[in-house]
């Protein structure tokens, strides 16, 4: 048997030791042309979130205080405000330009879970215009703005999502179903209220009945932690960011994006619980930051079907780095909304420890969309339950082991080539290491859009199966072993 030695990462810290330019090691031989991406800037001047009249003892609502703070940065023309050491019960807050949100250890911001507080506005969720309850953490077309620090955000997720019994414990099960809310008719889905029981039935997955009132779809509407729309320089770093009724951190179409040594974390068991879905985002640099999950871990979107073509925003120019995720549907996916396309993208010196997929590739027709130009490097995997590299053009919505318990069957009918056809093409994965999965590698395309020119080269699996690929072009192989036991 041929031995892989594990791979030895250089810190890119050290790297950068003799240059001016704090992530320049980042950069260093990219296959693609990027623009540096900067920190914000702030103005130095600070205030504490006492000095409005908040209190922190997890009681007290500060939502007031949290909007009079940046309220008085606004007028100064910019600055910090501190959150000290304590439990700061609030509703929603909103960052402004010019402004940093820092949280100091010990601090703990805990978003309060009474929907009155959360209005519905229009936004975007799972690639479609649509209308969603207001994160309890935004901001709208804002420049030069960040959150730093080492407290907690928690978004009080229990309280909106929904939940299958078949994912988690009989005690944790029973004391869901005791806290209150209602089940489904078959009694194995916990749902928070019977208006989001009847949202969901008329539904089109997360878009809600238009003819349904606000306020009857308000837990249904359940919101991202962190929504980031259409901000030019953002900084996030250092912070928890856990407990969100939906996704955890969701950017989108932002410009010059830095998120740096945050930890995001959901239950295992949390609905559409991603980590991060970075959407239409053009220059990111994402690093040495861990992620622990319900969904996908590191996703990268550009909007779903004809919604995303006419915004026709590609996710361009996006590093990750350094970065870990645990549980997770996808280590690091793209897709499945990705209609607007995704290009220039390299992922190095990461791991994925126990995901559901390491590397996910999802699409299906009526995307659109063209991924190409992706650059995947010195990947350490382990114990990966379904596929360690999976390219999958027949997603129907359910994750990879779903999939598979319900014998899902692709559509293998020709159709023609248009502009609702998706296409992957052009990437490249070497120096991957896997030890530990239920199949090694799953291509399965479109019969009229292949799959095409995936690279594979110095790359080791070992897993229950091996490779099965259908309907692919292209595929080449240098010093690739598998080993199926």
């Amino acid at each position: 048997m041929k031995i892989f030695p594990l791979f030895a990462f250089l810190s890119l810290a050290a790297l950068t030791a003799c240059n001016d330019y704090e992530f320049e090691a980042y950069y260093r031989d990219l296959p693609f042309s990027m623009e540096r991406v900067s920190r914000p800037s702030i103005p130095a001047q600070r205030v504490c979130l006492t000095d409005f009249g908040a209190v922190g003892d997890g009681i007290t609502l500060n939502t007031d205080a949290f909007a009079a703070a940046f309220a008085k940065l606004e007028a100064m023309g910019g600055g910090h405000l501190d959150v000290p050491e304590g439990v700061w019960l609030t509703g929603p807050v909103e960052l402004k330009s010019n402004t940093d949100l820092h949280l100091a250890f010990g601090a703990v911001v805990r978003f309060a879970t009474d929907p009155s507080l959360y209005p519905i506005i229009k936004t975007s969720f799972e690639g479609l215009d649509t209308r969603r309850c207001t994160s309890p953490l935004s901001a709208l077309d804002a420049h030069d703005i960040s959150i730093t620090g080492n407290g907690v955000f928690d978004g009080g997720g229990d309280a909106w999502r929904p939940l299958k019994k078949s994912k988690v414990t009989a005690s944790v099960w029973k004391q869901k179903v005791a806290s209150g809310g209602v089940l489904n008719e078959k009694g194995d889905i916990w749902y928070p209220d019977e208006d989001y029981l009847v949202a969901e039935r008329t539904a089109n997955m997360n878009v809600p009945d238009p003819s349904l009132p606000d306020e009857a779809v308000k837990r249904f509407l359940r919101p991202v932690l962190v929504s980031l729309r259409g901000c030019t320089n953002v900084l996030l770093e250092g912070c928890t960011y856990q407990n969100s009724p939906a996704w955890n951190l969701h950017p989108m179409l932002c410009t010059n994006l830095i998120i740096k040594g945050v930890t995001v974390r959901n239950p295992a068991w949390s609905q559409n619980g991603d980590g991060i879905d970075i959407e239409s985002c053009t220059n990111t640099l994402l690093i040495d930051s861990s992620f622990d999950c319900g969904d996908d871990g590191i996703c990268i979107k550009s909007g779903k079907d004809e919604d995303g073509r006419r915004r026709g925003v590609p996710c361009k120019g996006l590093l990750v780095d350094g970065c870990t995720v645990y549980h997770g549907h996808g280590g690091f996916v793209v897709g499945s909304e990705m209609s607007g396309g995704v290009c220039d993208v390299k992922i190095a010196g990461c791991r994925f420890l126990g995901t559901d997929v390491g590397l996910r590739f999802k699409s299906c027709r009526g995307r659109g969309g063209v991924v190409e130009n992706i650059w995947i490097s010195d990947i350490v995997m382990t114990d990966i339950v379904a596929e360690g590299l999976l390219f999958d053009l027949h997603y129907g919505g359910k994750s990879a082991l779903e999939a598979a318990e319900d014998g899902d069957q692709p559509d293998l009918g020709q159709y023609t080539v248009d502009e609702t056809t998706p296409s992957f093409r052009d990437i490249h994965i070497r120096n991957v290491r896997c030890d530990g999965a239920g199949r090694a590698i799953y291509i399965n395309g479109l019969p009229e859009m292949p799959v095409k020119n995936i690279s594979l080269e110095d790359c080791f699996f070992r897993a229950k199966k091996g490779a099965e690929i259908h309907r692919a072009e292209g595929i080449t192989q240098e010093r690739v072993e598998i080993i199926a036991q």
